[in-house]
């Protein structure tokens, strides 16, 4: 086996990486590699996914309109929805799989990656439908297996940015960590080992495997093997080069957002925009939308402006235009649910679908209730608008 040895080591920053790192791929890299990609669920994983770490006894009405059931499959989701929400009387719960149409009882959804052509930004779309009305969405499904596929493309991107190095992201990413060659040495090996057990296996991959997160799961996985501080130090490294690929990853391929939602709307779908602030001129671009989403776990910060915004376009429209609605979005990966405690992302794991607590604040109700958009007169007005 050929052995690499790590470069010269920091005395500023100390790693306790050993002398030696196996370079090609051993017995323990493709166990960990095969059950990170796995998609069938342990016991333990699936007890997890079936016990809500809180239940709402209180609430009556859920609305889950983005949320990822990723591998989880549904009938467990459902289970845990009614563990979590006991006494629910309304409903309106849709999945929205990135790039993927998925179903939960009588709607399908999914979030979509689109290209805005007039500002020049990759945007996403809340797409949601009556499954019903899905038997003629050959053409969606077709744009929707194109931008999986070429959204899947940033992980090579990604691994290549290391294994094959461009230095001017490595560096940024290095300044912006505190990340020495010792370190980057280390990840590039493992990086090497995935993008290798990837050409291996790929025909053994799960489509929704090829993600980011690929990386982010093996190296948490090494855990065992070099302990919490040299793997937090190369997920924040990793973390780095990951948001760099992003920022520099064209968006030009995607169909344009106005073609998926003509698209959709053929369809009878409902279409609303989330996390709006991620991508503020689509405020602008006047899409032919159902709403946006003012509140995520990740966008929170202007809730209160964005309502205001949503209740000025209101009355500027009258009554001669369907109004723009109120969302707001949990967020919840499934996956994280079943990650052991000791390996979850504390953010992301404390999301749970039907769970967006704005709809509750006291100040925002307020604003809600007068414009006839709190919770019930949402979920029952969209409910509407995709019964068609």
């Amino acid at each position: 086996m050929k052995l690499v040895k790590p470069k010269h080591r920091s005395e500023v920053v100390p790693h306790d990486l050993p002398d030696v790192i196996p370079e090609e791929i051993t017995e323990s890299d493709a166990q960990r590699f095969f059950a990170i990609i796995a998609t069938e669920l342990a016991p333990e994983q699936i007890r997890l996914v079936l016990t809500p770490e809180k239940v709402y006894p209180r609430q009556q009405g859920v609305m889950a309109l983005h949320w990822h059931p990723e591998f989880v499959p549904m009938a467990l989701i459902e289970q845990r929805i009614n563990a979590t929400f006991p006494n629910r009387k309304e409903e309106l719960i849709i999945p929205t799989q990135h790039n993927m149409l998925m179903s939960y009882g009588n709607y399908s959804g999914v979030e979509v990656d689109c290209y805005s052509r007039g500002f020049n930004r990759k945007v996403q779309l809340l797409l949601h439908f009556a499954t019903s009305r899905l038997e003629r969405a050959g053409v969606l499904k077709a744009q929707l297996a194109h931008t999986r596929q070429y959204r899947a493309s940033q992980l090579f991107d990604f691994i290549h940015t290391i294994t094959n190095p461009v230095e001017e992201r490595l560096d940024e990413a290095a300044g912006e960590t505190g990340a020495d060659a010792e370190l980057v040495g280390f990840v590039r090996i493992y990086v090497q080992k995935i993008n290798d057990l990837l050409d291996r296996h790929m025909d053994q991959v799960p489509p929704d495997s090829i993600k980011n997160k690929l990386l982010r799961d093996f190296f948490d996985a090494l855990r065992p093997d070099y302990g919490d501080t040299v793997i937090n130090r190369a997920q924040a490294f990793l973390k780095a080069v990951k948001e760099i690929v992003k920022r520099n990853f064209s968006p030009q391929y995607f169909y344009r957002t106005s073609e998926i939602i003509e698209e959709a709307r053929g369809l009878g779908a409902g279409v609303v925009i989330p996390h709006p602030e991620q991508f503020w001129p689509i405020l602008l671009a006047d899409y032919d939308v159902d709403g946006y989403e003012v509140w995520n776990p990740q966008s929170w910060e202007y809730t209160d402006f964005l309502i205001t915004v949503l209740n000025r376009k209101n009355r500027e429209a009258g009554l001669s235009k369907r109004r723009l609605l109120v969302f707001m979005g949990d967020d919840t990966h499934l996956s994280e649910k079943t990650r052991p405690p000791h390996e979850r992302d504390l953010l992301k794991v404390s999301r749970e679908i039907g769970v967006q607590p704005p709809w509750s604040d006291q100040a925002i109700r307020k604003k809600l209730v007068v414009a006839h958009m709190d919770k019930h007169d949402v979920l029952e007005e969209y409910k509407a608008r995709l019964a068609g």
